[in-house]
């Protein structure tokens, strides 16, 4: 049997396709399972998906309690914003943890205290592997914070422009579209299918959504750039609601005066031989639709000289590479496995 992972959270979306990934990993057994208002509950009640697995078939969620998820080699945390802090915090120093909320994503208290009404719980290492140096960083940690999904998007899309002073980091501009799954499974009468079918709606407009702060403070960074950023990163977001039940869309604009081919070689430069993030042939744009159910981000660039700014397009599974796919991935690299065990760089199609 390979190392032994628990899931705190296991009921909600995210913790599903964490099971899902799981019951495929080659190298991973899935060991104590937890969640908070449904424990008790057979696990493929919430999860119909993972029928027939032998580990879950029979399996019920437990109470979080840390004493049980210590039980592991190490721990997923998909539980709301600041319920991972005051879970860790009760947990053995040595246990191994991979947040997929925000509750250490965050170098900047002041930051936390402007978007969280929780008190801040300091920063863990951040888990977005194809940054420069992150590999290593995140190899070497105990502790990892997830990113969120509309950032990995963002910093996907963005970070090699800046880091080439291709791109001015102090006009930067993000409209992104998310499918329902991204605001978690709890019941709202804005998410009911009578009130998202045929229908886009703008949410937490002016600066006010949560994933502001991590796209600011990891787009750009003095020890992985070429450059010196002339400004500090200033960020104008728009999350979007989309009729689709998961997917990320990120369109991704920044002032620039880059031809088209230096924008596009330092996206073919940045991410050349990476597993998950491809830039497509010129001429082909992302689809969400070609990224569902993988842990692929795909990427395309223009240039728009007529408004002096560059346009990076990004989509991905705001499941997968968006939350447990990427945690997969970080925990390959913590448990010292091959990256890619148990994860698909290629979607499913219709």
């Amino acid at each position: 049997m390979g190392a032994r992972v628990a899931v705190a959270g296991a009921s909600g979306y995210a913790g599903g396709e964490l099971l899902r990934l799981l019951a495929g990993h080659p190298d991973l057994e899935i060991g104590p399972l937890s969640a908070n208002s449904n424990a008790g509950a057979p696990v493929t009640t919430a999860h119909p998906q993972l029928t027939g697995h032998p580990g879950l078939d029979g399996a019920v969620f437990a109470d979080p309690d840390p004493d049980v998820l210590a039980d592991a080699d190490l721990l997923f945390t998909a539980l709301p914003h600041g319920e991972s802090a005051q879970l860790a915090a009760r947990l053995p120093a040595q246990l191994k943890i991979i947040d997929l909320g925000a509750d250490f994503r965050l170098a900047d208290p002041d930051a936390w205290a402007a978007y969280y009404p929780t008190p801040y719980a300091g920063q863990w290492t951040y888990g977005l592997p194809e940054l420069p140096g992150a590999r290593d960083a995140i190899r070497a940690s105990g502790t990892v914070a997830a990113p969120g999904c509309y950032a990995t998007a963002s910093i996907l899309a963005l970070a090699p422009l800046l880091a080439a002073g291709l791109a001015e980091p102090a006009d930067i501009v993000i409209v992104a579209a998310s499918g329902t799954s991204g605001a978690g499974r709890s019941p709202r009468p804005d998410l009911l299918a009578t009130e998202v079918m045929g229908s886009m709606s703008a949410y937490q407009v002016g600066g006010t959504h949560r994933h502001t702060p991590e796209i600011e403070q990891n787009l750009f960074h003095a020890e992985r750039a070429a450059v010196s950023a002339p400004a500090p990163v200033t960020l104008s977001f728009t999350p979007t609601l989309a009729p689709m039940s998961r997917g990320i869309l990120a369109t991704c604009t920044a002032r620039s005066a880059a031809s088209a081919a230096d924008l596009r070689a330092a996206l073919a430069g940045a991410y050349e031989g990476e597993p998950f993030v491809h830039l497509l042939p010129e001429g082909r744009w992302p689809a969400t639709a070609a990224t569902l159910g993988s842990n692929a981000a795909h990427l395309q660039v223009a240039a728009d000289p007529h408004a002096g700014r560059a346009v990076v397009v990004c989509a991905l599974d705001n499941l997968v590479k968006g939350a447990a796919g990427q945690a997969i991935q970080i925990a390959n690299l913590m448990l010292g496995l091959p990256e890619m065990a148990g994860l698909t760089a290629h979607g499913v199609s219709p």
